[in-house]
């Protein structure tokens, strides 16, 4: 049972690395990255589809990302999704292919992308915590109903408040990447 919790409890905290980290790529760091492109989607025969699977996408140049679809009938559409998307960026299209010209960032845009970034770290801590949290109540529970001894209790709640400690540590590893990347010219 607690071995099971403790596992339940890394694949948790695991997510909540991994879920700050698909979160932060898609803030753009003046620097062109096809995964800026993930959250868009386009209206493809009445499905949202991701543009992804529509077209192939690429970074031509850093500051410069391209769109080439395989149907030439949904540039229009691509174009249409790209300004309703939060990237905040015009398309421009020669008929064949769409290029997203990436604008440089000014010092006060990139302050307030470190403070965005600062705070979706601070959620995924707290999601790490409250993880950490539930599985101490756990212990606790079976302690309580003589599952565990009073030792093995301390040793389970070692073992989690390691795991919280490394999550943590790799939540301000990927926060201070990507503060480093933002705060590159």
């Amino acid at each position: 049972m607690i071995s099971d919790l403790k596992k339940n409890t890394e694949s948790r905290m695991k997510k909540s690395v991994s879920s700050l980290t698909e979160t932060l790529q898609s803030i753009r760091a003046g620097r062109a990255n096809t995964s800026l492109l993930d959250r868009v989607t386009v209206d493809y025969y009445g499905q949202q589809t991701p543009l992804n699977q529509v077209a192939s996408l690429s970074a031509p140049e850093p500051r410069l990302l391209a769109i080439q679809p395989w149907d030439v009938n949904l540039i229009q559409d691509i174009e249409k999704a790209i300004l309703k998307s939060d990237l905040g960026i015009t398309p421009s299209n020669d008929g064949k292919i769409i290029r997203l010209v990436i604008p440089q960032l000014t010092e006060e845009r990139r302050k307030d992308l470190a403070k965005t970034v600062g705070k979706n770290a601070e959620d995924a801590k707290v999601s790490v915590r409250n993880i950490r949290r539930d599985a101490m109540e756990e212990i606790k529970k079976a302690e309580k109903s003589k599952e565990i001894s009073e030792d093995d209790k301390v040793s389970y709640e070692e073992d989690i408040q390691k795991l919280t400690d490394k999550y943590i540590k790799e939540i301000d590893e990927v926060q201070e990447a990507k503060e480093k990347e933002l705060m590159e010219i």
